[in-house]
């Protein structure tokens, strides 16, 4: 009987299998961003270490022995590429910076042995990071170049905290935030934060009543119990418009072309507040859309936006306040607003004809938006949806995949 007949033993054929079956799970899927995502942060981080090279050289002049840092690469791979990561945010990138180069020099001055105080300086700069909120890969190496850089480095002492270290990072970052905001990538990326009279007070919003809720994110994360490479806001986002197109997969298209309201009563920027008002009354709405002469939609006016103006918390009734408030006053140097333009929100939260009802949800359930005005590719109105229409569209969908 030959070997490889026997119980438990396995061809060579069935062998290499396995092994390009493992080979295969080593392979990392593929990274998001299009050809165009991807040159963009080719070019951002040519930029940013260019830069911030001459900027530095320029600095500390030519006889410096050292103006630029090897972790700036690492550093402009964030800023560049992942900008919205939060270990690419400013905080992270000057703080992180400093407290890594500040706990590197102590570490050599202090133990001396480039073994042990490479070991401490690292350790004890990502604890220190960890407790400041600045995470920042890069600073690892910041803190490892303070103790292995070698005389040119140990001679700088602690002024090498401020030059090249700090100066490299503020350079970097202040070229990181005019490159992505000019090439359309928010950074910072700015994270929403709610005290804690507002945690007490906001309702959960509508769009999160029927999936998953900011609570549950929370603890999900908090049982992950890891440092995630993406901001919370994001991760949120993302889970949302998952749920966006997961209901368009299932109640197929409805888009807001299909349950627009087509005859919209507008204004425009100079229409007086008493005929705005009046519109309003005489329709029986609650907003309108603001245009410009070319039918382009530049903000939007609701009875609420009235209503704030007018200062309904004093102790003249409503009735008389708003009549007050909406009356023309012939002094042209009044103080009070006059025309729909001076009390109109702005800019309006608007949507095209082909956007899926779902996308809908957050802006009309969340956000504070009553009305949605449906704008063409060049922004002139075309309709408007309402909360009514939503409700009548998502119960349409729901009997037609039933």
């Amino acid at each position: 009987m030959s070997r490889s007949n026997e119980p438990g033993s396995a061809s060579p054929s069935a062998l290499l299998k396995r092994l390009r079956a493992r080979l295969r799970n080593l392979i990392p899927a593929a990274l998001g961003g299009d050809g165009e995502e991807r040159i963009r942060a080719c070019a951002g981080s040519l930029l940013g270490i260019l830069l911030t090279a001459l900027i530095s050289h320029k600095v500390l002049g030519a006889q410096a022995s050292l103006w630029l840092i090897a972790p700036m690469g690492a550093s402009a791979v964030l800023l560049f590429a992942v900008p919205s990561s939060p270990l690419a945010q400013p905080w992270s990138i000057m703080g992180g910076n400093f407290v890594a180069a500040v706990v590197g020099v102590s570490c050599w001055y202090t133990l001396r042995d480039p073994l042990l105080a490479a070991s401490a300086a690292i350790a004890i700069a990502i604890g220190c990071m960890l407790v400041l909120r600045c995470l920042h890969p890069p600073s690892g190496a910041v803190a490892l170049t303070a103790v292995l850089g070698g005389p040119a480095i140990h001679d700088l002492g602690m002024s090498f905290v401020l030059n090249p270290v700090m100066l490299n990072s503020a350079c970097l970052l202040g070229i990181a935030i005019l490159y992505n905001r000019f090439t359309g990538r928010q950074y910072p990326h700015r994270a929403s934060v709610l005290t804690a009279a507002q945690k007490r007070m906001r309702d959960t919003p509508a769009e999160e009543r029927l999936g998953f809720t900011v609570s549950d994110l929370d603890n999900v994360l908090r049982e992950y119990n890891q440092v995630i490479d993406i901001s919370r806001d994001d991760l949120q986002s993302l889970f949302m418009q998952a749920e966006v197109q997961a209901y368009r997969r299932r109640f197929g298209e409805i888009t807001c072309g299909d349950i627009m309201a087509r005859e919209v009563v507008s204004v425009e920027f100079a229409t007086t507040l008493e005929e705005a008002w009046g519109q309003m009354r005489t329709h029986g709405i609650k907003a309108l859309p603001v245009l410009d002469r070319a039918r382009r939609v530049v903000g939007i006016v609701t009875q609420a936006d009235f209503m704030k103006r007018a200062d309904l918390d004093t102790h003249i009734s409503i009735e008389s306040r708003l009549r007050h408030f909406i009356r023309r006053i012939p002094d042209t140097h009044s103080d009070k607003p006059e025309v729909v333009g001076q009390i109109m929100s702005r800019p309006a939260q608007t949507a095209a004809a082909d956007t899926h009802v779902a996308s809908l949800v957050p802006l009309l359930g969340g956000n504070g938006h009553s009305h949605i005005p449906i704008v063409d590719s060049e922004r002139r109105l075309v309709g408007i949806v309402t909360p009514r229409d939503l409700i009548v569209a998502l119960y349409r969908g729901s009997l037609e995949s039933a």
